[in-house]
């Protein structure tokens, strides 16, 4: 018999304590205290005389005292935990991983995967031993402990009832960790995953060395039937932000070809529905070059030919937002440059505002550009961001040199800057231009191999582009390169994007940006939920598991800034849905569970109570029935 609560050196010392405190107050009870009373001491003598005598007096105290030590032994052998020593080689430490990703909403489960693996799990806890300990854990995106490691069915089954299902890929390498961590120092360790094997990672890169732990596995699916929508993405046309592009991919995971439907949706509208097959493991891409007709929103959805739906529908419609059109507010001070202007008037979305150099500024007015048409003054507030061409002066955000650069051109650009995502400024010969001297800090877009002739940067918190030299002296306006540097550097300024806007990924740490100085923000989920995130370096940080389409809320009431964005599970390793009938981690592959059986939980320290319960309705009855003092 081995004690697993407290040792046997500590329940020795506890009941001699108590055992001696009991034999005192028992001794205490007996003697009563003398009171004489006039012609009652004949009496006394005789009935002293009587009990001192009576064997059967005696033994109704000594009994009265077996039954309380008794029952102070059994509660200090309850405190002990006593447990049979087959019983505790037999006891084991469990971690149980339970995949709720995206996969384990496939539909050849009972209803779905995920409710059998919770099936499974329950099933696993109630076979346990008197003396296993499991600790429930829900893997998906993240690693997410429900319960702590105990032996308490109820509780584990409480655990297993809190997991959800997501629409992400589990992280099992995290997962498989975190379990390894917790079963550190712990005797007879067990990871035991329930899964249908599809965990986001090739089960080679996954090189966790287990040691002594025993790696199990219960597997879950059967079918592998299964197409996706595993991308989605929209553009909006620099120079008509009435017209959009939309690229689509549609993926066949299946090893049998598919007759696929698929139909596109504009603010809730059936705008294009297009049938075709789709072979194994093949991907399909889709392009509609003018969805002029949506304003808003777009949903993909994908259904087999015959209308049903695959094995996961979690993959079959896909969500995308267009950018908002919205008009910015420009401020022009020029002297009159027909190129600039010109440029200006291609965006419809544009209200220009023309100011004389000697007029600047017009005070109580908001901009969100200001372009300086070689002119360098003071800047005012509610300017926004600047736009410098040919600046000059202290007041250059850049500092200007000496002399100029005489009959060159952008030798060298760099091609990943978003000014430059539409257009090319190779071959542009420009007479003459100023010599910029940019800080450390500030990003040359464009040079000669004279100097930068293109900047970009931040002053005051501002962001800023100077072109050091006049479009006038140069080509460039001859070039539809002008109006696309023009316009996209506009449209970086206000935040609106001209690129392919593809949707957040399920899964993956999300960085909204938020366009007002705050430390927080309000989000709401596609489901109705709200709930506060954190803003850190001015993007919203969240880590969001549901494809749909998100509102945000960022600002005081009086002056808040909202965001709509959407988010989808594109990904083709999760949809790829045919479960694995092994699970191998660092060479080792896993087994199947064994030796839990439904049975009689076999702590001892229950029935103890029992027994001192019982024992306390007995004390009780003999002594109000007299047979015990």
């Amino acid at each position: 018999m081995e004690f697993l609560g407290l040792p046997l050196t500590t329940l020795l010392s506890i009941g001699a304590g108590a055992g001696a405190l009991v034999v005192v107050a028992y001794i205490l009870r007996l003697k009563r205290r003398p009171v004489p009373v006039h012609f009652v001491k004949l009496w006394e003598r005789i009935l002293r005389e009587k009990e001192a005598t009576s064997l059967f007096s005696q033994l109704k105290r000594i009994l009265s005292l077996l039954l309380q030590l008794l029952l102070l032994t059994l509660l200090i052998f309850a405190l002990g935990d006593p447990r049979s020593a087959a019983a505790i080689i037999e006891g084991r430490n469990l971690v149980v991983l339970i995949d709720a990703s995206a996969s384990m909403q496939a539909t050849d489960g009972t209803p779905t995967r995920f409710e059998s693996a919770r099936q499974q799990a329950r099933d696993l806890v109630r076979g346990m031993g008197g003396s296993d300990r499991a600790l429930i854990v829900q893997m998906d995106a993240t690693v997410t402990p429900l319960s702590t490691m105990t032996d308490e069915i109820p509780v584990l089954e409480s655990a297993i009832s809190s997991t959800r299902v997501t629409e992400s890929r589990a992280d099992f390498p995290r997962a498989l960790r975190f379990a390894l961590d917790s079963l550190v120092g712990l005797s007879n360790p067990e990871v035991v995953v329930i899964s249908d094997g599809r965990l986001g990672v090739s089960q080679d890169a996954i090189s966790l060395p287990l040691g002594e732990v025993k790696l199990s596995y219960v597997k879950v699916g059967q079918r592998d039937i299964n197409a996706a929508i595993t991308q989605f993405s929209v553009r909006r046309y620099p120079l008509d932000k009435s017209r959009y592009e939309v690229m689509i991919e549609v993926s066949n995971t299946s090893k049998e070809p598919l007759e696929l439907e698929l139909s596109l949706y504009g603010d809730d509208t059936l705008v294009d529905l297009t049938k075709f097959r789709v072979g194994p493991g093949e991907n399909l891409p889709r392009f509609y070059p003018n969805l002029s007709g949506a304003s808003r929103s777009l949903e993909a959805r994908l259904t087999l030919a015959n209308g049903e739906r695959d094995t996961l529908p979690v993959d079959d419609h896909a969500y995308a937002l267009l950018p908002e059109r919205r008009r910015a507010r420009i401020q022009c001070v020029t002297k009159g440059n027909t190129y600039l202007e010109a440029a200006l008037l291609l965006d419809e979305y544009l209200d220009v505002t023309l100011v004389d150099p000697a007029s600047y500024p017009v005070l109580g007015q908001q901009y969100d550009v200001t372009i300086f048409d070689n002119v360098t003054p003071d800047v005012a507030p509610g300017s926004g961001a600047l736009f410098y061409v040919n600046p000059d002066g202290d007041r250059s955000p850049v500092k200007v040199g000496k002399g100029s650069l005489e009959g060159v051109g952008f030798d060298t650009w760099d091609k990943k800057s978003p000014l430059l995502r539409w257009t090319t400024i190779q071959n542009v010969n420009i007479a003459t231009a100023r010599k910029l001297e940019p800080k450390q800090e500030d990003k040359v877009i464009g040079a000669s191999f004279d100097g930068p002739l293109l900047v970009m940067g931040r002053r005051a918190g501002k962001p800023f582009v100077a072109m050091g030299f006049d479009v006038r002296d140069s080509d460039l306006p001859l070039r539809i390169s002008w109006p696309l540097l023009l316009l996209t550097t506009i449209n970086e300024f206000v935040n609106e994007d001209t690129s392919y806007i593809s949707s957040y990924r399920t899964g993956t740490l999300w960085r909204i940006p938020v366009a007002v100085d705050v430390s927080e923000a309000n989000l709401e989920t596609p489901w109705g939920a709200k709930q506060t995130i954190p803003v850190l370096q001015g993007h919203a940080v969240y880590l969001g598991q549901s494809a749909g389409v998100y509102r945000m809320t960022a600002g005081p009431p009086d002056a808040s800034v909202q965001v709509a964005f959407a988010a989808n599970l594109s990904d083709v390793q999760e949809s790829t849905i045919a479960p694995l009938d092994s699970l191998e981690v660092a060479g080792k592959v896993a087994g199947p569970v064994e030796g839990f059986r439904v049975g009689v939980r076999r702590e001892f320290w229950i029935y103890l109570l029992l027994g001192v319960v019982a024992l306390t309705t007995i004390e009780w009855i003999t002594y109000h029935r007299r047979i015990t003092v």
